[in-house]
């Protein structure tokens, strides 16, 4: 006898499994429209761009190049406009030269950009002053503001993040492809509140530097002006695919390979908290031909990664499968090792990536959620250093930041005092590095890239 067929994978196979931290829609016919509309919408990226960046990811784990994720902890409707997307972008173009001046390898760029609108929450309700409210889950699902009516889901908040993401993608392409991602340009990506900090100061050598190495291969007569790497980057897009009906909605099968494609951004990760082997969130990104990638935190044994590797990447495409950590800056060298050899010994052509941010958040006594910068740098120090021990590559890091003048995170050089967080505390979820912060990590980076 034969074993029965496994079913084929649809846009749709999720939802016959148990499905954590989706909404609590009120109206399933409305959530239904919602999807209809969304998918007769035009995609926000194509099949071939996604496939562009597996094989740069695919560099990345053959240990050829260095994965910079970075972005936003949660997109905003509010905080939405050209100003504020051109500072994010200056920080990410800062950190990119930065590590790739100093370690000279190639940067992979992937924003946390046009899709991080949701937020998966450890509890559904919250305590807002003296109300008992059902928690603030991303503005993709409910809205922020401490009313009932207000943290109601409603899906057609899904309508406005593909309408704000379409924008977003708009103004990064032409951003990256229009002249201001130009080397040429290096100086004008430096902020005026970064450029007199000692990161600042740091960052503004590099860029002479960068300048001077330009103005030499020009003498030596190499055509500067008709190389376009040297004028504009490849900047891709990807969010954590928590919500299934929106990444359902924009689902397209590719006209050329006939593969299916989640076409809500170039990349998409497994959360912590949703990456059950045989859970929904699993099955829905086992059947679209994205990179993908997946978080894993203290709790992953190495038979949990092994079998997620399988279940994500069952043919072993180099490029395919981004295993992000986030361990614990006390805890990484203890439980990282296991899982590297493990994956190692399995030939699973994976990229190790890690995220210092989620294991390393704290309370103050003032209630206010916070990271130390010396804790996020310690763990990925312990992060390299356990790499080095295995003989794999640490392909990436994957960090919360904005290019605003916030006080969220403490320490770094200019020193954030915990007294000092409520002064400019602006995020919506979880805290981030400021502007000044992220250069200065993205210096210490590229010395541990050095070894």
């Amino acid at each position: 006898m034969t074993a029965p067929s496994a079913p084929a994978w649809t846009p749709s196979s999720w939802r016959a499994l148990a499905a954590r931290h989706q909404p609590e829609w009120p109206d399933e016919a409305h959530v239904e429209a919602v999807r209809e509309q969304l998918a007769a919408l035009p995609p926000l990226v194509f099949a071939g761009e996604a496939r562009g960046l597996t094989a740069s990811l695919a560099e990345v784990g053959a240990g050829r190049a260095f994965l910079l994720q970075a972005g936003d902890c949660a997109e905003s409707f509010r905080d939405f406009s050209a100003p504020a997307i051109r500072e994010r972008l200056k920080i990410f173009l800062q950190m990119a030269a930065v590590l790739t001046w100093g370690a000279t390898l190639p940067v992979v760029k992937v924003g946390r950009i046009a899709g991080q609108f949701g937020k998966p929450r450890s509890s559904p309700r919250e305590q807002v002053g003296d109300l008992d409210l059902p928690s603030f889950l991303g503005h993709i699902v409910n809205d922020d503001a401490p009313t009932a009516d207000a943290r109601t889901p409603d899906p057609e908040r899904m309508l406005r993040v593909y309408h704000q993401s379409a924008a977003t993608l708009n103004l990064l392409r032409a951003f990256t492809k229009g002249g201001f991602a130009d080397l040429n340009e290096v100086h004008g990506w430096n902020q005026a509140f970064v450029t007199e900090s000692a990161e600042g100061r740091r960052y503004e050598r590099i860029a002479s530097e960068i300048e001077r190495a330009l103005r030499f291969m020009a003498a030596c007569g190499i055509d500067i002006a008709g190389r376009p790497e040297l004028h504009e980057v490849d900047l891709w897009t990807s969010h954590e695919g928590l919500v299934l009906d929106y990444e359902e909605g924009l689902t397209r099968r590719d006209s050329l390979t006939g593969d299916w494609y989640d076409c809500s951004a170039h990349m998409l990760w497994i959360g912590e908290r949703t990456r059950q082997p045989d859970g929904a969130h699993v099955e829905f990104f086992s059947g679209v031909h994205n990179p993908i990638g997946c978080k894993l935190g203290p709790g992953a044994s190495p038979e949990d990664v092994l079998e997620l590797c399988e279940r994500l990447n069952p043919g072993r495409i180099p490029g395919r499968l981004t295993l992000i950590t986030r361990m614990g800056a006390d805890r990484v060298a203890e439980l990282l090792p296991p899982l590297l050899r493990a994956v190692r010994d399995s030939d699973h052509p994976v990229v190790w990536v890690c995220d210092p941010m989620h294991a390393n958040t704290i309370t103050t006594s003032t209630g206010r959620k916070t990271r130390r910068f010396d804790d996020i740098l310690a763990e990925i120090e312990g992060f390299f250093s356990v790499h080095r021990a295995e003989g794999t590559w640490p392909g990436g890091v994957h960090l919360e930041f904005t290019g605003d003048d916030v006080t969220e995170c403490t320490g770094g050089s200019e020193g954030v005092l915990e007294e000092q967080l409520d002064g400019r505390y602006m995020t919506l979820c979880d805290p981030r590095l400021n502007a000044r912060q992220s250069l200065d990590l993205a210096f210490r980076v590229a010395e541990l890239m050095r070894g």
